[in-house]
């Protein structure tokens, strides 16, 4: 069909027809109910939110590489993330999902948002084909305007996104890169894709060194404390160790 020519849903969905970039379970919706409701975070969690039971189900419509993702996450303690796109040039950070579920369009920021906004421009301003003068526009965004980083629901709203799910879920911070203008490069063109990618890969990962880093100890055994609860004034997001 040629490689701009296939559409933006193309290869988004699996042999059950599920979409899996929508496919996590929606804990924005809980968190903001609670918020409206001053439950949070004394009777109601501003992280680590639990999976809705109806998610859990077996007849529930999950595909099994969401919930090998899942899995995977709950077992290790990940801290940063990206997931990769293709079909635009731009870095969106979370949230993902507008909080007037009405809307297809708004901005909703974390609270985290200046740590996420950091994020995704040290990706955005050391990816080659983003950074440069000659860029065009893949489409009709000019994400050029604000620093080729979005906030993704205020692109377009993203109900079930991996990166809601990673923040809300676990400790992980997660953005979306969408790498190219072309959904589907030929594969001549992949080495010039890996060469706009690589420095800003390494300078995203090298960003897990920012922040307060340490261990949670005992203060008579001097053993490390699990499932720590670290509060920063301010942030109504908390980590665990």
């Amino acid at each position: 069909q040629g490689s701009e020519l296939s559409g933006w849903a193309m290869g988004r969905w699996t042999y059950e027809g599920i979409d899996l970039n929508h496919n996590f379970a929606d804990l924005n919706t809980a968190l903001w109910d609670a918020e409206d409701n001053d439950l949070v975070p004394h009777e109601f969690p501003n992280h680590y939110i639990p999976i809705p039971e109806y998610y859990t189900f077996a007849n529930a419509t999950v595909a099994p590489e969401t919930r090998a993702v899942i899995d995977w996450m709950q077992r290790y303690p990940f801290v940063l993330s990206a997931n990769l796109h293709g079909g635009e040039l731009v870095v969106t950070y979370p949230f993902d999902m507008t909080r007037t579920y009405w809307k297809a369009q708004e901005l909703t920021p974390t609270a985290d948002d200046g740590v996420f906004r950091w994020l995704a421009t040290v990706y955005a301003t050391s990816n080659l084909a983003m950074a440069s003068e000659e860029r065009r526009l893949c489409h009709y965004d000019d994400f050029t305007r604000f620093g080729n980083i979005i906030n993704g629901a205020n692109w377009h709203t993203v109900p079930g996104s991996m990166n809601d799910f990673s923040y809300l879920h676990t400790n992980c911070f997660e953005i979306t890169v969408e790498l190219s203008c072309d959904k589907f490069p030929h594969a001549s063109e992949l080495p010039n894709e890996w060469e706009n990618n690589r420095e800003s890969l390494l300078l995203y990962m090298e960003q897990v060194h920012r922040g307060i880093k340490g261990v949670v100890r005992d203060g008579d055994t001097d053993q490390g404390i699990a499932n720590a609860i670290i509060s920063v004034d301010g942030i109504n997001h908390d980590v665990r160790t």
